[in-house]
């Protein structure tokens, strides 16, 4: 069964062609019509298959289009043309607490995000020392999240993300985020979910964590999917590109 397909899918931006130094100027050029832009295309006539069970990884050099590919897919942008269709529950890892209220503590922004994610209070009540004992933080819990670090967060947020089972998990380079502790008890809540019978598509900055985590890959170049396939072979063939791909380097 394929969870995820994606069909012939564009993203297109405008991008202005000058430099406006404020909004002032920009929306004074824009109204009198005198703003010139031109268009970029993140991606391109992008297709891809996920099938039940898949872990599929996307890697590519900077800009290639892998964050604005899993964006679509998590219905967070709406494709230029194409379509991409997602079957089942979603559990979107994309931008990390950006559900979040920071002049709120960590205990009241648990239940707002878990809202956000369309968690009903109760479950978070039965869930909720679960989510906190994963973060590692029950003694900041009624500090505002304005006071956390990035890492803290980031532990909070990935916590209320994970504790459901989704049909698909989609996650842009979460496993970076905190300390190497921290890291490695995220990819093993990873591969708990994975073992769940949870999809998986993922970016992430290691290719030895794709290499790891996926059994298949695409790689994005400007836009386009330059090859995709078992995961041996798509990373190989990536690594080997002039030297630019490093094992713990930008994917």
């Amino acid at each position: 069964m394929n969870m995820i397909e994606v069909r012939d899918v564009s993203m297109r931006f405008n991008m202005a062609k000058e430099k406006v130094d404020n909004l002032k100027e920009y929306f004074i050029k824009r109204v009198k019509g005198t703003l010139k832009f031109e268009e970029f295309y993140a991606l391109k006539n992008v297709s891809l298959t996920v099938e039940k069970g898949d872990v599929y990884g996307l890697v590519g050099l900077n800009g290639s289009g892998k964050s604005t590919l899993l964006k679509i897919v998590a219905g967070v942008l709406k494709p230029t043309t194409g379509t991409a269709v997602v079957r089942g529950s979603i559990a979107p890892l994309i931008e990390l607490g950006a559900g979040f209220d920071m002049d709120l503590t960590a205990r009241e922004n648990i239940y707002l995000n878990g809202a956000v994610l369309g968690l009903e209070p109760s479950f978070i009540n039965a869930k909720f020392d679960e989510i906190v004992d994963f973060s590692e933080l029950r003694n900041f819990l009624d500090v505002p999240l304005k006071n956390y670090s990035s890492g803290m967060v980031a532990r909070i947020a990935f916590a209320i993300a994970t504790v459901t089972h989704p049909d698909v998990l989609i996650a842009d380079e979460i496993l970076a985020v905190g300390d190497f502790l921290f890291q490695k008890k995220c990819e093993q809540r990873m591969k708990e979910l994975m073992s769940g019978g949870t999809t998986v598509l993922i970016v992430s900055h290691s290719i030895d964590q794709i290499e790891r985590l996926c059994n298949k890959v695409a790689w994005l170049d400007h836009g386009h999917i330059r090859m995709d396939g078992p995961v041996e072979e798509v990373c190989a063939a990536y690594k080997s590109l002039d030297g630019s791909a490093p094992s713990q380097g930008e994917a």
